[in-house]
């Protein structure tokens, strides 16, 4: 089956519809569990099954778990009722096992409960099938009764109980496992050291784990492995890499957990270079065949924008499963990649590979980043052929998908089409809103949700209060931030960001630093919002003090601190701030991370020493980033220094760096200060022709500028005319002023016109209409735009300058 790219017709989606609302012809178990064995299982399980012994029932029993195979299970089940074992406690386990990995607890459940006499084995497969089933509750409820009944847990069982911890974020109950665990004697038990270790690590308390492994003496493969995955898992990848590095050290075997959990800490770090070496070793070592150890290496060069080996890796792969296929289609993002997504799917379908509900979940997501509708709506096609819409991640990805690509009508389709909603298809819509700026639709979608009695989570408030402070809605983010507080959800970082924000942004300060105060919440991230908040919303002076707080607290600023209070600097001049900073980004190795690097460079040029920013942009030398590259041509732009800009623009492509279109407004805006209108104009001629990008609104703006600014007045309202973008008050603005500095009244007019007609509050095109009249000697008609602006209230915002006092 080969997908082309076609046009269709939104309107025919609706027809898709016609077979969703239509009741489901099998059970969900049916759908997810029905796979009725061969004649070749048939046989196999006939043979297994030959007279009453355990052992060959145990034996058949894992063959239907092998097979998934709800229904093998149940003929082996009436076969062990009929032959009189139900009293048989090694029969009955391996029953509730089978159930369990089948994903039908409820039947286990049965058993358990007509169980006569349980051992501890009992006790432990109903703990683990139910919490490997999702009910982690219950299996926790299971293991207190258990204890009660006098029981004394094994190893098993508490790594099966610390899991769910793990996964409930339950960390006192977590920290009553490990203290038991003491009491009992199994603190040197490895496998309970490592299930401790990976606990702390999921509920985010990477600083117990560290005092767990520390306190060891003798370590396996496992507990090492725990202490890697734990650092990756907790966001320190350099900590991670140090743990393997000290393995290798200790003549630790590597095995493929290690390999994989390594990966994971390259991605966190971005560590490419590392993460080659540990390819180099899975070459040396012949762990080619390891195909999770393969798909870890691929996702690791994915993240760390190696997408071209990431793909010779899966090319070399002899044996990829559903996950490589999966991995690798999550790699696509670049424009372009759609056709390249669409020929590699076709691959899958030729080979026989099977996808699953994750496979066109990631393809959908990616059609959305892509905005290709049309190719999201043939893999639409595909998910009601083969049954995947009721699947959750799948519905959700559909509605992201088509909010994504502005179909937003299309995206409410698909919701109201679910049967049974949760809150991730609640979340998703009420996301899908913010994603197009319609913040009152989201606001409406809770309202909803709210009404119906739908249990919120933290990721509803956090989005829903976005929706709140962007359109300004100050009584329901109060409101919102009551119920917060009712239902506990005020201790999660997500809520407490947006809070944050949404008060700041309000103007709020006191009720933001209020939250940010509270007892358990001075943390790294709380920083970083309350100044990244802070700045944008311009209270820069705030930011500043909020960063030497920081600083005297004894605390280490991130990367994003360390931004914020750069473009705060920026902002304000702060000149001996900026000075003071940049040796802390140095001593902290940040000076070679894109967003530190730049935001140095630029505030460096606001403050007037473009000296300093050219020093910042040596050090940043090795990075080759686009970014860094455009902030030092604005900067030498900003300061005339014209010759300079294009050198440092030659300098980018010989570097091989692809221009941005924010790099075309940087040089064009360079070519405007200078009065070089023939360069800018070959250049912005050149965006499309030499690097087929098409301009953006900032690049027509810059161009309307350039010509306006030096007398192209005609050929700037040509520009104005011709663009395939609606005109926005800057644009009239600058055509305006250009009619001011060169006395074209007429014009000027015009321009004027149409700005007061978006924007009839706004001061700009009275004061520069009036000097187009005063400077071409019209004094009454100067004079008669001052009135009309103070009969209808408009009055010019003053000019300031400020010094900075040491």
């Amino acid at each position: 089956m080969i997908i082309l790219r076609h046009s269709h017709s939104i309107s025919r989606l609706k027809q898709f519809f016609l077979f969703i609302n239509k009741p489901c012809q099998f059970h969900t178990i049916y759908k997810h569990q029905h796979q009725l064995y061969s004649s070749k299982s048939r046989s196999l399980y006939s043979g297994l099954l030959v007279g009453k012994d355990p052992t060959a029932i145990a034996t058949a029993l894992s063959l239907s778990e092998n097979l998934k195979s709800f229904f093998l299970g149940t003929q082996i089940h009436g076969h062990i009722v009929k032959l009189g074992l139900t009293s048989d406690i090694f029969s009955q386990n391996n029953l509730i096992k089978m159930y369990s990995k089948v994903g039908v607890l409820s039947y286990g459940l049965n058993i358990f409960d007509e169980m006569l006499q349980r051992n501890l084995v009992s006790w432990t497969l109903i703990i683990s099938g139910a919490i490997q089933n999702g009910e982690c509750i219950l299996g926790l409820d299971i293991y207190l009764h258990m204890i009660r009944s006098g029981l004394r847990p094994n190893e098993f069982t508490l790594g099966s109980v610390t899991k769910a911890c793990a996964i409930m974020g339950a960390y006192e109950f977590g920290l009553c496992i490990h203290s038991f665990a003491l009491k009992i004697g199994m603190e040197w038990n490895l496998f309970i050291i490592s299930s401790i270790l990976n606990m702390y690590a999921k509920l985010g308390d990477i600083g117990s784990a560290e005092r767990v492994f520390v306190c060891m003496d003798k370590l396996d493969a496992g507990c090492w492995n725990a202490m890697i995955g734990g650092y990756a898992e907790c966001g320190y990848g350099f900590e991670a890499l140090k743990i393997v590095s000290l393995m290798q050290c200790r003549g630790v075997r590597m095995d493929h957990i290690t390999l994989v959990n390594s990966f994971k800490g390259c991605s966190v770090m971005g560590n490419l270079e590392y993460g080659k070496q540990l390819h180099a070793l899975i070459i040396k070592s012949e762990l080619e065949s390891s195909t999770s150890v393969m798909n870890a290496l691929m996702d690791m060069y994915f993240k760390n924008d190696g997408k071209h080996s990431a793909l010779k890796v899966f090319n070399r792969m002899k044996n990829k499963d559903v996950i490589s296929w999966n991995i690798a289609f999550g790699g696509f993002s670049e424009e372009g990649d759609a056709r390249e997504m669409a020929i590699l799917f076709n691959e899958l379908l030729l080979i026989g590979m099977n996808p699953n509900h994750i496979t066109f979940s990631i393809l959908l997501r990616k059609c959305g980043e892509l905005l290709d509708v049309n190719l999201g709506l043939q893999f639409f096609s595909l998910v009601l052929r083969l049954g995947f819409f009721d699947e959750v991640n799948v519905s959700s990805s559909l509605i992201s998908m088509f909010s994504r690509c502005g179909v937003m009508g299309m995206a409410y389709l698909v919701f109201d089409s679910v049967l049974l909603k949760n809150i991730i298809t609640w979340n998703e819509l009420i996301s899908g809103y913010n994603f197009i700026c319609h913040y009152t639709e989201a606001l409406k979608i809770f309202c909803s949700l709210w009404a119906l009695g739908v249990e919120a989570d933290k990721f509803t408030f956090s989005s829903i209060l976005e929706a709140c402070y962007k359109c300004g809605n100050q009584q329901m983010g109060r409101q919102i931030h009551g119920s917060i507080f009712k239902l506990g959800f005020a201790s999660y970082g997500y809520i407490c960001s947006s809070l944050i924000k949404g008060y700041v942004s309000f103007g709020l300060l006191d009720d933001s630093f209020e939250i940010f105060n509270e007892p358990d919440r001075l943390d790294l991230a709380s920083w970083g919002v309350m100044m990244s908040a802070l700045v944008h919303e311009g209270h820069n002076y705030e930011a500043i003090r909020f960063f030497n707080s920081l600083i005297k607290s004894g605390e280490k600023p991130d990367e994003f601190i360390l931004g914020s209070v750069l473009n705060s600097c920026a902002a304000v001049a702060g000149y001996q701030q900026t000075k003071s900073v940049h040796p802390l980004v140095i001593k902290m190795g940040f000076e070679k991370q894109e967003f530190v690097s730049s935001a140095v460079i630029d505030a460096y040029a606001k403050c007037g020493d473009i000296e300093g920013s050219r020093m910042a942009f040596d050090q940043s030398f090795g990075l080759n980033d686009v970014i860094i590259y455009n902030t030092m041509i604005m900067a030498y732009a900003h300061h005339g220094l014209v010759i300079e800009a294009l050198q440092i623009f030659k300098k980018m492509k010989l570097a091989n760096l692809r221009p941005s279109q924010a790099t075309f407004v940087s040089i064009i805006s360079a070519c405007n200060h200078m009065g070089l209108v023939d360069q800018g104009c070959l250049l912005f001629e050149s965006m499309s022709l030499d690097y087929e990008i098409e301009p953006s609104p900032d690049n027509y703006g810059c161009l309307v500028d350039m010509l306006s600014r030096n007398g192209y007045l005609d050929d700037a309202k040509h520009v104005i005319d011709m663009m395939p973008f609606p005109p926005w008050p800057a644009i009239w603005r600058s055509l305006l002023s250009g009619c001011r500095i060169h006395g074209n009244r007429e014009l000027g007019e015009w321009a004027a016109g149409k700005l007061l007609k978006m924007v009839p509050e706004n001061d700009a095109a009275y004061v520069l209409l009036s000097k187009v009249y005063s400077e071409g000697g019209s004094w009454e008609h100067a004079a008669k735009i001052r009135r009309v602006m103070i009969k209808r209230g408009v009055s010019k915002d003053p000019g300031y300058s400020w010094i900075e006092i040491l």
